[in-house]
């Protein structure tokens, strides 16, 4: 019940990783204000699976591109729980495509999903949390650190996530503590979409681990980095990805 008492926000969090998250913070104790855009339906069978938990679900409707979404949904989560403690940017999307047909829309939809809804959902929570103490987990990838053809959009924000958690660390440190996760090829619908499209899945030879992550696996880690026993860590980013990187 290491979270007990406190409110955490979890941004994209009806599926993937996102619930994991969620999962893992609610048998921690903690209210959970879960962030979708038009997943109400999920929401609700979320609530009744993971009823029998300790914590509690708030229900957090926001588009999180539009900064007057975030502010009401941050004001409104305040306003319900009265504290607001740990923020996990996870709302993420991204699409398999060649550089040279990438258009317009798709660098701003991708971008604005994965890079900008950082941005916006930081500066509305962090004025709440800088008088109590906080922590704020942004979900990078691994292919920020690595890139890979035909993802230049989803590599460029989550090259972008990273470089904000760092700045945003050295502003608002000690009061805040912000780090980023950077997972590997995780089983979500996500990358069950990408290899649709691309008609490829991951070389598992390429994994020394010789599988993809589950999202509870991702889970842990941010549970880590927004709990007391991560206390010196400020600007890290973490990286489970069952050995990629090395490729």
């Amino acid at each position: 019940m290491e979270f007990s008492g406190k409110t955490v926000l979890i941004t994209g969090a009806v599926t993937g990783i996102g619930r994991a998250a969620a999962e893992a913070f609610l048998r921690e104790g903690a209210t959970v204000g879960v962030n979708h855009l038009d997943r109400s339906a999920q929401f609700a069978g979320m609530a009744d699976a993971l009823s029998d938990l300790p914590g509690k679900l708030v229900e957090c409707e926001a588009d999180v591109r539009v900064a007057d979404a975030v502010q009401h949904m941050v004001d409104g989560l305040m306003k319900e729980t009265g504290r607001l403690d740990v923020l996990v940017n996870n709302a993420g999307i991204s699409q398999v495509k060649p550089f040279l047909e990438t258009t317009e829309e798709d660098w701003d939809a991708i971008i604005d999903t994965d890079l900008k809804s950082v941005f916006l959902c930081c500066r509305a929570a962090i004025p709440y949390m800088r008088a109590r103490g906080g922590t704020i987990v942004n979900i990078a990838s691994e292919l920020a650190l690595s890139g890979r053809a035909h993802f230049a959009p989803y590599t460029a924000a989550k090259g972008g996530v990273i470089s904000l958690t760092r700045s945003l660390a050295r502003e608002f440190a000690p009061a805040i503590r912000v780090n980023a996760v950077a997972p590997g090829p995780t089983r979500t619908p996500l990358l069950e979409k990408e290899a649709q499209a691309s008609g490829h899945k991951e070389d598992m030879d390429e994994i020394p681990l010789g599988r993809y992550a589950e999202p509870s696996e991702i889970a842990g880690s941010i549970l880590f980095l927004a709990s007391p026993r991560a206390s010196y860590y400020c600007g890290d980013v973490i990286s489970p990805n069952g050995g990629a990187v090395m490729r």
